[in-house]
């Protein structure tokens, strides 16, 4: 029996370091393009990785109350350690799902919901040759009943912003439109985005924004019009691929925006 106690707490032990470097590759081989996202994701993330994580978990609980129990008792601390990695997996996973809860599953953001900046026909190319990628038609999009319930299923995409994303607007201001393009062009910087085209005669400026793990990119689009009294900015984040961005989209545009008006009130 102290056999099969001490091969299931080294066993537990191996399974539990294996887990990082599982979770590991499901995110870089992605990004890398080693494997297809939505297998890395879909698959080896949300599918197998609350099973790995419970099995794991449960294995160690195991492996544990045998080393309280079967004499001589050793192994506790080697089971515990097996016992740490799948638990704070299991947290992550919930702290993950605590944040997302109450934010709608979009995956575009725009201060202008009428009218939102467009984007370049190479981003629409890009994003046309990213596998499983998202369209960036937005008008009358509705949030899909069957794969979300709850008060976010079939809801109007513009709607689910305004009700999520309230304070997402325009900027507007009384600084001249070419000032007002510099500002939101040294705000884009600020960010870390990767600028692509810039027009200051339009008053257009295009970047993307890529995450670490998976490597997922969103385009971002920033906007600069003349108005009567100045000039308005309006800006677009939306990720090439995945229906829920878990606030990622919103959480940029807030972030430029309070530069960007940072930057305007020192004019």
């Amino acid at each position: 029996m102290t056999s099969i106690r001490d091969l299931l707490v080294r066993g537990t032990l191996a399974l539990s370091l294996i887990i990082p470097f599982y979770f590991a590759f499901a995110a870089l081989g992605s990004k890398f393009q080693i494997i297809d996202w939505r297998f890395g994701l879909g698959t080896m993330v949300i599918g197998w990785g609350p099973l790995l994580l419970l099995g794991a978990a449960l294995l160690a609980v195991i492996a544990l109350l045998l080393a309280l129990v079967i004499a001589p008792r050793r192994g506790r601390r080697i089971a515990l350690a097996a016992l740490i990695v799948p638990l704070l997996g299991l947290g992550y996973a919930a702290y993950v799902r605590a944040g997302a809860q109450g934010l709608p599953p979009i995956h575009d953001i725009s201060t202008d919901l009428v009218d939102p900046p467009a984007f370049s026909a190479a981003i629409a190319a890009a994003r046309a040759a990213t596998p499983a990628g998202n369209n960036l038609d937005r008008a009358g999009v509705r949030i899909p009943a069957g794969a979300y319930s709850g008060r976010w299923a079939d809801v109007l995409l513009d709607d689910a912003q305004r009700q999520a994303y309230p304070d997402i607007t325009p900027v507007v201001t009384s600084v001249a439109p070419s000032a007002a393009f510099e500002a939101a062009l040294a705000a884009a910087r600020a960010q870390g985005w990767a600028i692509g085209e810039t027009d200051p005669a339009a008053g257009r400026i295009e970047a993307t924004a890529q995450s670490f793990w998976f490597g997922f990119i969103d385009d971002i689009a920033v906007r600069v019009r003349a108005t009567d009294s100045g000039a308005r900015v309006d800006v677009r984040s939306v990720s090439r691929v995945g229906m829920s961005d878990l606030g990622a989209n919103g959480a940029r545009v807030r972030k430029f925006l309070a530069d960007l008006n940072t930057r305007l009130s020192a004019e």
